[in-house]
């Protein structure tokens, strides 16, 4: 039985650098900067499998782009070891981004078909993707995403060459100077919803990726070409499949949705048979649940078509009644045997205690430091929507605007805080010296003053976000309890249907070996979960 509390989400450790010693300080400390960003924009995230990184050798890190810039930051705050990131060059055109990219080490790639002069774009790709090989080679990390192109779609997009070209450079150099040799690592990179502010993420590191040998020399050069293009197109294949593979891809958003609200009703019914109570899973847990659900149904699609095509009926048509009436399937499951008066006013009074904590100190101060910019960012957003902006670019903007909206205001807002306490003119000056008690703050040393409120302002807007989680989630279970306590709803009737529909879940996949049991093989590269998924044996 899950408790009601997760542990603490860790930070992965950095490799040994053979005698280097720590990372460069300008990358740990951009490494900090991302960390706090995510923390903030996430209320959870899970690193999973970590076990999986290779243990020596140069890493070339894969995965899919759902989210633009939110979805590189998230990676460097993550993934251990000093990591280049590889991004489209036409990024590098905003004046401010550029400059945050190159700071960050991030490097521009270049696609033919945004340049005018072709050629000459080619050649610049190509001694790109050179400069990131050696640094392969040499054992360095880099992180690519192979689609090319960020979105919101829910499948995965066609792979791109480029990650393949460059690992096949990557093995040749660390072969000839005998190097261990750089491994190819998918990684599952997933949101409750990306462009979501406050919601959960999970990063899953898959293992690494088994690849044929690399192409040995040839005489003739154009035979070597054909020889290099086909390893090159084969690992290709094989990239897009373990995208989808770890990514949960699917062909539309109705299928995923109908894949985690299905995961939803299992998860529910695997509690009620252990006799454990109902509690939520980490988004971890969430994640591989999905994973287990979509690789048994595709399996079962295949196998038995008519049977899981009318399971997937009677779901999609549960699912619609519950949003029209409002509901999710866990108001159904969590619904208590006996409705009474005390269960509300629990829920209540825990609400209320919360909204009395968030008009504290905190909060004042997270207002005064946090608003002004909060509703900038909102208002230009907004403008971006207007132009019909793409809304997988939408979630870079967000983030970018943050960047420079907040530090710029807590300036400002310090500035103004130090001189109402310091300055002779100030009115607040005065009323501080008014009374001896208050006197001292108006002898405090203005750079002190400053800094104290430049930090007070982003720390207290973290302290009042966790006391906003507690109210909101709060306000769900007081609407939850209103769900609960309408008599007109045939709640008897729902019940069965959900617990009918979950059982049938559970024993379709009871009689399946899927992700996460024990005897669960992983399928080989290039091979969806589905590929592998066996019937269990009585």
């Amino acid at each position: 039985m899950l408790g009601n509390e997760h542990p603490p989400m860790r930070w992965l450790r950095d490799p040994a650098r053979d005698g280097a010693g720590r990372l460069p300080l300008s990358y740990r400390i951009k490494r900090r900067f991302f960390r706090f960003l995510t923390k903030i924009w996430f209320r959870e995230i899970n690193i999973v499998d970590d076990e999986n990184l290779p243990p020596e050798g140069g890493v070339l890190f894969i995965t899919w782009h759902p989210s633009g810039l939110i979805d590189s930051m998230l990676m460097v705050a993550t993934l251990p070891g000093e990591l280049t990131t590889v991004a489209k060059h036409t990024l590098f055109r905003l004046p401010v981004l550029s400059h945050m990219l190159r700071a960050s080490g991030v490097v521009p790639i270049e696609r033919p078909q945004d340049s005018a002069d072709k050629d000459a774009s080619r050649a610049r790709n190509k001694a790109t993707l050179g400069g990131l090989a050696n640094r392969l080679g040499e054992g360095g990390r880099v992180l690519i995403f192979p689609e090319g192109v960020t979105h919101a779609d829910s499948e995965v997009k066609r792979v791109r060459s480029g990650a393949a070209r460059m690992l096949l450079a990557a093995r040749r150099k660390a072969a000839a100077e005998g190097m261990a040799e750089p491994q190819l690592v998918p990684i599952g990179l997933h949101y409750s919803e990306s462009q979501t502010f406050r919601e959960r993420a999970a990063v899953v590191i898959e293992r690494a990726m088994h690849l044929p040998p690399i192409p040995s020399f040839v005489e003739h050069e154009s035979e070597q070409e054909d020889l290099d293009r086909q390893w090159v197109d084969e690992v290709t294949e094989a990239i897009e499949v373990e995208l989808r593979r770890a990514n949960l891809s699917t062909t539309s958003w109705l299928e995923r949705t109908m894949i985690w609200k299905g995961r939803s009703l299992a998860y529910a019914e695997k509690q009620r048979l252990a006799g454990g109570s109902l509690v939520k899973p980490s988004y971890a847990e969430s994640v591989l649940g999905a994973r287990r659900l979509r690789a048994g149904w595709e399996y079962m699609a295949k196998e038995e078509p008519q049977r899981t095509q009318q399971l997937a009926d009677d779901c999609e048509s549960h699912f619609a009644e519950l949003t029209r009436r409002g509901m999710t399937p866990y108001d159904i499951d969590a619904r208590p045997e006996k409705i009474n008066l005390f269960g509300y006013c629990k829920a209540l009074t825990i609400w209320l205690w919360a909204l009395v904590w968030m008009f504290g100190l905190v909060t004042w101060g997270a207002i005064a430091g946090n608003y002004v910019p909060y509703k900038c960012n909102g208002l230009l957003s907004r403008l971006m929507k207007k132009r019909n902006i793409d809304s997988s670019v939408l979630g870079s903007i967000k983030v970018l605007s943050a960047v420079v909206f907040f530090p710029l205001w807590w300036m400002l807002a310090s500035a103004f805080m130090t001189w109402s306490l310091l300055d002779a003119t100030s009115p607040v000056n005065a009323l501080l010296l008014s009374h001896w008690l208050l006197e001292s703050i108006t002898r405090l040393p203005s750079v002190l003053v400053f800094t104290v409120f430049l930090l007070w302002w982003p720390i207290s807007a973290r302290i009042h976000l966790k006391l906003y989680a507690r109210l909101v989630r709060g306000w769900r279970d007081v609407k939850r309890w209103n769900i609960w306590k309408d008599e007109e709803t045939d709640w008897s009737s729902l019940v069965e249907r959900q617990r009918e529909l979950a059982a049938r879940l559970v024993e379709t996949g009871s009689g399946l070996v899927l992700p996460g049991d024990e005897d669960w093989v992983d399928p080989p590269t290039g091979m969806d979960d589905s590929s592998v998924v066996k019937l269990r044996s009585a």
